[in-house]
């Protein structure tokens, strides 16, 4: 199927021709036909030369463009219609700008009511607007549906296996199928049973029709009215999508280039597929800038639109997507910077991303993989080194910790996830272990290395005579430097704040093996020349390695 739309100004014969062409009446609405003016978009479909064409029919009033660009926005081809009894009139201008922002290459030009005018002014005013387009006299209705196929025979062919995305311009609700979406569906392929996504809502495709045949699937490009579960018809509407889960980021700041630009203001409308949004406009030079949407929307990098000032009834520019997930623009300098950077017309991908973001943001999936990610590999190979300092710098401050906590290597290198850590760590000499970044043989600084063995010495006289806490503070020794001592194998640690000589255990057991058995604290404690703040957890340990057993008196004996 081929899918045209129609532009041109109000009460230039639109709907008649789209009416000649199908033998359908496009507009649908009572007061458009009781009026004789579109209001709306219509729709009308017909077979010419064995191609289905279906036309998406649009207001031509003023007041209505919103309308007209919702219809034009998805379509690939427009047949432009120019009244030759009043010629090119004040909104043939606009939706010539229209279509020209938008950049639709594909378009036919009928001159309507040639047979009550003249048509050769008309004529010249289209080909000087249109030239590479073709121009023909509607009263020739085979030289329209021939020229048609032209049109048409030359589009681009699109991709059934593409992500879906359809941008709603009507929903409504059948008695006893539920809601109804309608739209053009661009690219990809919908299926009866399909689960799609809408506003973050599962929703499931329950049935589908084209040019009013129930199908059980239809591939792009075509119109299509989609019967769907899960989702209430008040809660979707024009401007919202329907579309493959997981494959579209919903954005609210792109960075786009700009096409025909007039005066930019700071708030312009933004029409893109059959939505309509309010942005603030930031200028980055002249051919781009920073858009703000008052609401999000499932954009991709090569998107098209335009930005309207609906207050002027101006277009104000073109627009095509060029970045979807830009980075702030927060220092001096950076929005110069940002322009300079896309004044070649194209962003460049983030260094760092998964490969289903960088899909849905619409980049190539280039680059180093690391397991989900892809990551520029100048920009890792920066990581790395950077690691090195930062860890480097984070145990000379802390050199007494167990480890660099992951969390803030992550942060301080920059990384998006806890999980690139660990390979950027590779081949580093570093090693994680508890959620730490650790430095395998670390030594105790030399201020603890020095007190530590004070301590040695000390129980090597007396190796149970732990030192209290008024010693340790004169040594210098507090938690943090007990835990290293501790971890790196210098001494062991009974309880909080009493430590022993690392054989400590297997010394203990030896003396009381010579105790007649069953032994009490004050036995063992006699035994061992200590005191009962040192044996009572001593014991308990002994007990949870099971080199002693405690009984139901509170004796103990050795194993």
């Amino acid at each position: 199927m081929y899918v045209v739309a129609t532009a041109g100004h109000v009460d230039h014969g639109k709907s008649t021709l789209v009416h000649r062409l199908t033998g359908m009446w496009p507009d649908r609405l009572a007061e458009e036909q009781r009026r004789g003016l579109t209001i709306d978009l219509g729709f009308a479909w017909t077979t010419i030369d064995g191609r289905d064409i279906a036309f998406v029919d649009v207001p031509g009033h003023e007041r209505f463009v919103a309308n007209m660009l919702a219809g034009v926005g998805p379509v690939p081809a427009v047949m432009f219609v120019v009244a030759a009894t009043e010629g090119w009139m004040p909104q043939s201008q606009e939706h010539f700008a229209a279509v020209r922002a938008l950049g639709v290459e594909h378009t036919l030009v009928v001159i309507s009511k040639a047979d009550l005018a003249d048509p050769a002014p008309a004529v010249a005013h289209a080909r000087e607007r249109f030239p590479d387009s073709r121009v023909v006299i509607g009263t020739d209705l085979d030289r329209v549906r021939t020229e048609l196929m032209s049109l048409v025979d030359g589009l681009p062919v699109p991709d059934p296996d593409a992500d879906v995305r359809l941008w709603v311009d009507r929903s409504f609700t059948v008695r006893g199928a539920g809601t109804v979406v309608t739209g053009t569906l661009g690219a990809g392929t919908i299926r009866v049973g399909d689960e799609l996504e809408h506003d973050g809502r599962q929703v499931t495709v329950r049935g589908v029709q084209s040019l009013g045949r129930a199908e059980t699937t239809v591939g792009a490009v075509a119109r299509v009215a989609v019967n769907l579960r899960g989702v209430d018809r008040n809660l979707i509407g024009r401007g919202h999508t329907v579309r493959t889960p997981g494959t579209w980021l919903d954005t609210s700041a792109v960075d786009v280039a700009l096409r025909s630009a007039d005066k930019l203001h700071q708030r312009l409308m933004l029409h893109i597929g059959s939505a309509a949004v309010p942005v603030h406009v930031r200028p980055l030079g002249d051919a781009a800038a920073r858009l703000r949407l008052a609401r999000p929307l499932p954009l991709r990098i090569g998107d098209v639109g335009l930005l309207r000032d609906p207050g002027e009834h101006r277009i104000a520019a073109g627009v095509r997507v060029l970045d979807v997930r830009p980075a702030s623009l927060r220092r001096r300098g950076d929005a110069r910077a940002r322009a300079a950077e896309l004044a070649g017309g194209r962003a460049a991908p983030p260094v760092c991303a998964t490969a289903k973001e960088l899909h849905a943001m619409g980049f190539p999936v280039e680059g180093e993989r690391i397991g989900d990610w892809v990551v520029d590999e100048r920009w890792w190979a920066q990581r790395r080194g950077h690691l090195l300092a930062v860890v480097t710098q984070w145990f000379a401050e802390h050199d007494v910790a167990a480890g660099m906590p992951l969390e803030i290597v992550r942060s301080q290198v920059g990384l998006p996830a806890l999980e690139l850590v660990a390979a950027l760590l590779a081949s580093t000499g570093l090693q994680v272990r508890d959620g730490l970044v650790q430095r395998p043989g670390a030594q105790l600084p030399p201020r603890v290395d020095e007190a530590v063995r004070a301590v040695q010495k000390w129980l090597a006289a007396e190796p149970f005579r732990a030192p209290d806490a008024d010693e340790l503070a004169e040594l210098n020794l507090g938690t943090r430097e007990l835990a290293a001592a501790v971890r790196t194998g210098r001494l062991t640690r009974i309880a909080d704040g009493i430590v022993l000589g690392t054989d400590a255990y297997d010394r203990a057991v030896e003396v009381l093996k010579t105790l007649p058995q069953p032994f009490t604290v004050a036995e063992a404690k006699r035994a061992l020349n200590t005191t009962r703040r040192v044996a009572v957890p001593l014991l308990e340990q002994l007990d949870a390695r099971g080199c002693t057993r405690r009984g139901d008196d509170g004796t103990r004996h050795t194993l």
